[in-house]
């Protein structure tokens, strides 16, 4: 497991209480947080919503599978899922090697971009690590 000062935390992204991340403007494109990937472990499998199907902010739109566990992942926004990752169907890895770029998991046309106001920016998201790391 990374140290916390050891993780990589992206400014410029919005991240969600789930460890999930979302980086807005064109597209609107999801993924898991370096945090996120290190505790889950060698991702084996990635499951991901239908491209067409509206979401609804934290709902659950996929699953990631690990040999430690599998891992429910939530929408940071309401919305429509535009495009699913093509390349973790038989790489799965990705997710671990590149969390914030050819890792993404889906992209999201938003239904209300307000409910950006509601996740944290790089900042506040290390300060949850610490807090929860320190619980």
């Amino acid at each position: 497991m990374k140290a916390l000062q050891e993780l990589d935390i992206p400014a410029g992204l919005r991240y969600a209480p789930g460890h999930e991340w979302i980086a807005t403007g064109e597209p609107w494109r999801v993924g898991i947080s370096d945090f996120a990937q290190d505790q889950l472990g060698d991702l084996t499998f990635v499951e991901l919503p239908e491209i067409g199907r509206v979401v609804k902010l934290g709902e659950e739109i996929g699953t990631l599978e690990s040999i430690k566990s599998v891992s429910s992942l939530f929408s940071p926004v309401g919305g429509k899922v535009r495009a699913v990752n093509p390349n973790l169907q038989d790489d799965p890895g990705l997710v671990n090697r590149e969390p914030y770029g050819r890792g993404w998991l889906v992209e999201v046309v938003p239904a209300d971009p307000e409910e950006l106001t509601g996740l944290r920016d790089d900042k506040a998201y290390r300060e949850y690590l610490k807090k929860e790391s320190h619980g």
